[in-house]
């Protein structure tokens, strides 16, 4: 009879635990990672070849970037002041949601607020019929707006800007 009264106990103890767990997870929302120093990237080689040597001889690559194009998207102000994302290829988003790119801890930020692609040799802002709104400036963004390296856009909280 103790036995069963302490596997009763146990089991007690297990959905207490459970159900604090549950709630604590709805009360503090989905946990937020740093991104910085995550030490995944290479750096290039200071005296390397620009890009790896590939295929026929006198073959071209993808053309190296100018130095006018934007390399990586700085967050400027808010609570992730400091984090840098790389640009490449990919389109970047910006939101609340664990799926984004750039998960922002921010109450007045929508789950899938923005994003942020590339479109031939620029980058283009578009919301995603977010609630409270992107700004570029003072101007809400309605349409899908081109994006000058150095430009702050807020969203939410958080400021965010394409750099050199």
């Amino acid at each position: 009879m103790t036995l069963l009264r302490l596997g009763y106990l146990v089991l007690l103890w297990v959905f207490v635990y459970s159900v604090v767990r549950v709630l604590r997870r709805d009360l503090y929302g989905t946990r937020i990672t740093s991104r910085k120093g995550g030490g995944r990237e290479k750096p290039a080689p200071a005296n390397g070849p620009a890009a790896p040597r590939t295929g026929a001889p006198g073959a071209r690559t993808a053309p190296a970037p100018s130095r006018t194009r934007p390399t990586r998207l700085v967050v400027s102000e808010g609570p992730l002041r400091g984090t840098t994302l790389p640009l490449s290829t990919s389109a970047i988003l910006i939101g609340r949601a664990p799926s984004c790119t750039l998960v922002l801890d921010d109450d007045y930020s929508s789950s899938r607020h923005a994003r942020i692609f590339p479109s031939g040799d620029q980058w283009i802002l578009e919301d995603l019929g977010s609630t409270n709104g992107t700004f570029i400036g003072a101007q809400r963004v309605t349409t899908p707006t081109p994006l000058v390296p150095g430009v702050q856009v807020r969203i939410g909280q958080s400021v965010v800007e394409l750099q050199r």
